[in-house]
């Protein structure tokens, strides 16, 4: 599995990349998936919501976007981050923006194994996934 880490906003870098590269390598193993390519694309508020007015047709800020590219026995996708909102959704819930920026990422990798989170009951199984692969991530980083 290849995991890539794109920027849109200068000075925006993932400390331990490649720590974090082996930990949602790890995640998608666990979910079933060891062939393929996800491409992170960290960027700003104001590109999520043109990508998502203009791909999806919502007219809202929002963390993530993923996009699935995948075929048979091949996982791949791009996953959008609003690096802004990320920022204040950890704010908003108290916890601190690295451990946001994991949900954030896992959550979009989950998408992308299939998992929604439309009803009350796929919210809380997301949640469920999210809160155990947080478990597994080592350490901290910044953003």
């Amino acid at each position: 599995m290849i995991v890539r880490f794109n920027y849109r906003i200068p000075g925006v870098r993932i400390r331990s990349a490649l720590q974090h590269r082996k930990w949602l390598s790890a995640v998608l193993l666990s979910e079933g998936h060891s062939k393929g390519i996800i491409n992170f694309i960290f960027t700003d508020d104001n590109d999520i919501l043109r990508i998502n007015q203009e791909f999806l047709k919502h007219n809202y800020f929002t963390d993530v976007i993923t996009f699935d590219y995948s075929e048979p026995d091949d996982l791949s996708g791009e996953i959008y981050v609003s690096i802004e909102t990320v920022r204040k959704n950890a704010v908003l819930y108290r916890v601190p923006a690295e451990v946001e920026l994991r949900r954030v990422m896992v959550h979009g990798i989950l998408h992308l194994c299939g998992y929604d989170d439309i009803s009350t009951d796929e919210i809380v199984m997301m949640r469920e996934r999210e809160d155990s692969y947080l478990k597994a991530f080592p350490d901290e980083f910044h953003i």
